[in-house]
């Protein structure tokens, strides 16, 4: 199947300030559907609350090297955009660094919020300085905001990368730590993972507000909200597994292909907001970026693509 994205504007954006919060849940893969989807998903009309102060700027973080990580976030997708005409879009690379990804893609017109479970892995430790994981990470159709599951040779973290101001950076992030883990996570099976909904506030001036789940307070925390028009360029949204590798010479596979061995990259309980109602994402709304994707193609031959529902649900394992 053919990838929809289409060109992006060469800026991505940061934002002013917002504050926020986040939390999480997994559930047992072997459970059915319906009990899954309940035990991993928060309802969404839990109560919605103000900004808390766990996030900061990125120019607060004590990380060297952040810079680099939102040049290459930022120059990764502006090659993406310019990729799109080949076919499937398949092991894009550029000097010795691969980009790709796979995931769903909620097409226009399906939706004005999207809600998913997030998987997160504190032992995945990315070493070297060029490769990042972004997985999972999801934005709405039109949204002002993406937010990230971002492992990289500083740290693991949850950004929210604006798309409606400019320059391109996280305006929020949230450091993957003890204290995340202990407040925002919930472990049913022993995987943590944490819960996000973005919604539109307000048509008019295209308001957006992204939410984490606070499991402590049983309530959606605001993370990040912004206004204007979605710069990405981009009529769609999309929940995925992403990828910017290089390889290990003494492997020959992607330095995140041995680090990762053991990390499980999971999305369960996709859900659209379309009428004012919430309900899975499926086929027909939010089609798979590639119906049977390689490994190979992600400098990971071991790696699997799973469709674990239809479209609600994926995961990424070796």
């Amino acid at each position: 199947m053919k990838r929809y994205r289409t060109a992006l504007a060469a800026a991505l954006l940061t934002a002013c300030a917002a504050l926020g919060t986040t939390v999480s849940a997994t559930a047992d893969p072997a459970a059915p559907a319906a009990s899954r989807a309940a035990a991993r998903t928060p309802s969404p009309d839990a109560p919605h609350r103000g900004t808390v102060t766990l996030a900061h700027r990125p120019a607060d973080s004590p990380a060297p090297g952040r810079d680099r990580a939102v040049r290459a976030f930022a120059e990764g997708r502006r090659q993406q955009a310019a990729r799109q005409s080949r076919i499937s879009g398949r092991q894009a690379k550029d000097a010795d660094l691969t980009h790709n990804w796979w995931g769903v893609f909620p097409q226009p017109g399906t939706h004005d919020g999207i809600m998913a479970t997030h998987s997160v892995d504190p032992a995945y430790h990315v070493s070297d300085a060029e490769n990042f994981t972004y997985a999972p990470t999801t934005k709405a159709q039109n949204s002002c905001m993406e937010m990230v599951t971002a492992y990289w040779n500083t740290g693991d973290e949850i950004w929210a990368w604006d798309w409606c101001s400019s320059p391109g950076g996280p305006a929020k992030t949230l450091t993957i730590d003890a204290a995340f883990l202990a407040t925002y996570t919930t472990t049913a099976t022993g995987r943590p993972a944490y819960t996000v909904q973005m919604v539109q506030d307000d048509p008019s001036a295209n308001q957006w507000s992204a939410y984490l789940y606070n499991y402590r307070t049983s309530g959606w925390d605001l993370l990040y909200r912004q206004s204007g028009r979605d710069q990405s360029g981009l009529d769609h949204g999309w929940d995925m597994f992403e990828i910017y590798a290089s390889t290990n010479p003494s492997t020959g596979t992607g330095y995140y292909c041995t680090e990762a061995s053991s990390t499980v990259f999971d999305s369960s309980a996709v859900q659209l907001r379309g009428g004012g109602a919430w309900r899975p994402a499926r086929p027909a709304d939010s089609p798979w970026t590639d119906t049977a994707p390689q490994g190979r193609d992600f400098l990971c031959p071991a790696l699997r693509f799973l469709q674990a529902g239809a479209n609600d649900h994926w995961t990424v394992r070796q």
